[in-house]
């Protein structure tokens, strides 16, 4: 077939050189965005223009001495962190290693056209990279996010998704997302929820070479589609939950992000596998009669008025959001789990 990539819809972008003028009405929007040339002016980006040697000089400079977690695969993977055929484990191993050697290793492959796949991820910069983000420093209003580096060489990373909002920083080399709204999900056939690469489940299509015999929905999410190209110096803002499938390129990549917005509650995932375990085996008029419970209590256009009738000091966790009411229902699911 075509190659779905070259044929998608393209991110909306605007010209981000003047930071000053991406308010938060962008930053808190739902729809992607390329912040275009937003750290253009980042030493780490200059440096990053000079090559992989330069590159990793730089780097080595913020090096606190602290071991990265590292995703290491064989050139047989071609550089695609996956499950195995079977299903019984990975295709690359998990590990821990120094920043210089995992430099050292990069650069020691940057003329091999087939290398093994190396990626160190989500490192936080205060503890790995001390003094990189005051250098680099994200020119947006955004609340308190810490700064993560992504580093490694040609790999992709399958779909997923983040629950907080994120901004991505291309530092060195170039990087791909391809890009789905929440509503695909039912089309992308998601893979273990239990049993992840790194946290989050992964779409178990080979986005690059899809079998749409084997998963014709599939086909409706590349119609729906969108694909950003980011150069060094360029962003994307993603919104909550939306999937994106991440291909690098380059003999020594690195990314920076930032995620943000996550609310006081927590993930709604645990939400998720705990109504897995309540509601999906009732009989279907059971599971209906719970349908309505969460129509009403949390999908209606205003389910803080479920409780609205009550005295406020009675509502309880019907209550508006509070540290208090957080508290409550955290005890009351403890009570519960506990059985």
């Amino acid at each position: 077939m075509t190659d779905p990539v070259a044929t998608a819809q393209r991110v909306a972008e605007i010209d981000a050189s003047d930071a000053s003028r991406i308010g938060g009405d962008i930053l808190n929007g739902d729809r992607p965005l390329v912040l275009r040339g937003l750290a253009a002016a980042w030493p780490a980006v200059v440096t990053g223009r000079q090559g992989p040697v330069a590159t990793a000089a730089y780097l080595r400079r913020f090096d606190s001495g602290r071991p990265l977690g590292i995703f290491a695969g064989p050139p047989t993977i071609a550089g695609r962190f996956f499950y195995r055929a079977d299903m019984r484990g990975f295709n690359f191993d998990r590990g821990q290693v120094l920043l210089g050697p995992l430099l050292d290793a990069l650069l020691a492959e940057v003329d091999n056209p087939t290398p093994p796949a190396l990626y160190a991820g989500a490192s936080a910069a205060p503890d790995h990279f001390p003094g990189w983000a005051q250098e680099n420093p994200l020119p947006l209003a955004i609340p308190a996010a810490t700064p993560r580096l992504w580093l490694g060489n040609a790999t992709r990373v399958s779909t997923h998704y983040d629950m907080s909002a994120n901004i991505a920083v291309v530092v060195a080399g170039r990087r791909r997302f391809a890009i789905f709204p929440p509503e695909q999900t039912g089309n992308l056939y998601v893979g273990p929820l239990e049993t992840t690469m790194a946290g989050q489940p992964t779409s178990m299509v080979d986005l690059e070479r899809p079998d749409l015999d084997r998963h014709p929905r599939f086909a409706a999410a590349l119609a729906m589609m969108q694909v950003a190209e980011l150069e060094p110096g360029d962003a994307l803002f993603l919104p909550p939950l939306w999937w994106h499938d991440v291909r690098a390129s380059g003999p020594l990549n690195i990314l920076a992000n930032y995620w943000w917005g996550e609310r006081e509650g927590g993930s709604a995932f645990p939400a998720l596998i705990h109504a897995l375990l309540t509601v999906r085996d009732l009989p279907p008029a059971e599971r209906a009669a719970v349908k309505s419970w969460f129509d009403h209590y949390v999908f209606a256009d205003d389910p803080a008025a479920a409780g609205a009738h009550l005295p406020l000091h009675a509502r309880g966790i019907l209550g508006p959001p509070s540290r208090e009411r957080t508290g409550m229902i955290r005890s009351f699911l403890q009570r519960t789990l506990a059985g």
